[in-house]
């Protein structure tokens, strides 16, 4: 599998994976004081929303490049 062909499955499971789960949510830590040496923390939850035509976007560019990427010589 050459590297055309990695980066198109990838896209497509990142494309489906978009779709099916519509984003996801990380934690950010950030400093909110520090005092000597005291320091207190924020953990503050972030989501981010993948728009669906994103998904399908990488969906449909994925396959494409899985079959004509392949195709060059």
């Amino acid at each position: 599998m050459n590297a055309s062909k990695t980066i198109g499955a990838i896209l497509l499971v990142l494309g489906a994976l978009g779709l099916v789960y519509g984003g996801f949510t990380y934690t950010k830590e950030e400093t909110a004081a520090k005092l000597g040496p005291l320091e207190l923390t924020v953990q503050e939850k972030e989501t981010v929303n993948v728009p669906m035509w994103a998904g399908v976007g990488a969906i449909v560019l994925g396959g494409l490049i899985m079959v004509l990427g392949g195709s060059r010589r």
